[in-house]
């Protein structure tokens, strides 16, 4: 009875001192990012690890509980001037959980999630914090009817191409497809949101992989007037070179780079677009002709709203091809949201590579797409748009 009780006595010793041994997950480091509406914390992990957040006010605090995580990293390294935190602060919470606090300076909206380990770097906790002065305010009924028209913003959603896992192309001195594509494709949103009437959303505003279903999802999602992919590919023939927009097509490829672009894209994650429409309640035969007519539509302002942002990026770069090219690729293949997919450029292309990479030509590209989107916009302004109204002033003042 005395080596029976004793062996209990250890066993239950081990099971309450394990969350603090080796099989705890290490929270190991923090990192602190700014972006003009959001400011981003990630926490990085050793393993996998549960968490739950809440938050307190007077003082305003956001609570993170990590069960069975120890710190072994600190946060003093962390520069927290003019963010809405104003200092971290953690220490032991129940049997070997972890409890960190946040003093923020105000309430803010909270967006947590976990990501797995890729491209080198292990676990993480991110947490995307926008202060709540920066929310929209509600206004008042009686406000709203003093309007004379609704004017809302033109939604673009911009999807810089593979991220995280998938680099996609690589050039000969090493240079990342997709550093360049994100680089780009921030420079071309922060120009959207100065211009007044347009509202952007970006696919992804870091290092992370998304599959290609999640990014016509997130199209959807956020009810885009217009989805546009950004990429710099590779290409069999070291020599191509140029700008290249593409659309989505139904039949064959237009040509063979545009066939092997989409192929390269696509891998194995295609997306049927019948998925995409609400139309399970609806007869099949009728189904499959809704999903023509919005398909017939949405490509023909594809092919309208590319020419346009063809165009202006002749007068920025070489052109691979001077008419839109089609082809099957799956981020394309949202039925109703016109949709572009833009090569930059070749990144396999020496002379390409080098301009991509410079900070003034992914400017002058951001800024070709832009007008390019902006032209297409005021021949086109969606019904109930800010340009749509303005332009409608403007024939009054005529």
């Amino acid at each position: 009875m005395h080596r029976r009780h004793l062996l209990n006595l250890i066993l239950a010793s081990a099971a309450f001192a394990l969350p603090f041994g080796v099989s705890a997950t290490q929270i190991r480091n923090a990192r602190l990012w700014r972006s003009d509406d959001k400011l981003r914390l990630v926490f990085d992990l050793s393993g996998p690890v549960h968490y739950k957040t809440f938050s307190l006010s007077s003082p305003e605090r956001l609570i993170i509980d990590l069960s069975g995580a120890n710190l072994s990293g600190d946060f003093s390294q962390l520069s927290l001037a003019n963010t809405v935190i104003h200092s971290i602060r953690s220490g032991h919470f129940g049997l070997g959980d972890t409890r960190i606090v946040l003093d923020l300076s105000g309430p803010v909206q909270l967006n947590s999630f976990l990501l797995p380990p890729q491209e080198g770097q292990g676990h993480r906790l991110v947490l995307d914090l926008k202060s709540a002065a920066s929310l929209p305010v509600a206004v008042p009924s009686e406000v709203i009817q003093d309007t004379a028209h609704a004017k809302r913003d033109i939604i673009v959603v911009v999807d810089p191409g593979h991220g995280g896992k998938d680099p996609g192309a690589v050039g000969a001195k090493g240079e990342r497809e997709k550093d360049v594509v994100l680089s780009i494709a921030q420079l071309l949103a922060k120009r959207l949101k100065r211009e007044k009437g347009f509202d952007v959303k970006l696919v992804r505003n870091d290092d992370f992989f998304v599959p290609l279903r999640k990014r016509v999802e997130i199209a959807r999602k956020h009810n885009a007037d217009m989805f546009i992919s950004v990429h710099a590919d590779a290409a069999p023939r070291l020599t191509a070179s140029g700008a290249s927009v593409y659309c989505l097509s139904e039949g064959g490829a237009t040509s063979a780079t545009a066939r092997f672009m989409a192929q390269r894209e696509n891998g194995a994650d295609l997306l049927g677009a019948t998925r995409l429409l609400n139309l399970k309640d609806k007869d099949p035969m009728l189904a499959g002709v809704i999903l023509d007519m919005s398909m017939n539509a949405t490509l023909a302002a594809s092919l309208q709203l590319g020419s346009t942002v063809l165009g202006s990026l002749a007068g920025i770069t070489t052109l691979h091809q001077k008419r839109v090219e089609q082809a099957g690729f799956a981020v394309l293949k949202s039925p109703d949201v016109p949709s572009i997919l833009v090569e930059t450029g070749f990144i396999s292309n020496a002379r390409d590579s080098q301009r991509l990479v410079t900070a003034r030509h992914q400017q002058a590209v951001a800024d070709g797409l832009f007008e390019g989107l902006q032209r297409y916009f005021q021949k086109n302004p969606p019904a109930n748009s800010y340009i749509a109204w303005q332009q409608a002033q403007k024939k009054t003042q005529v």
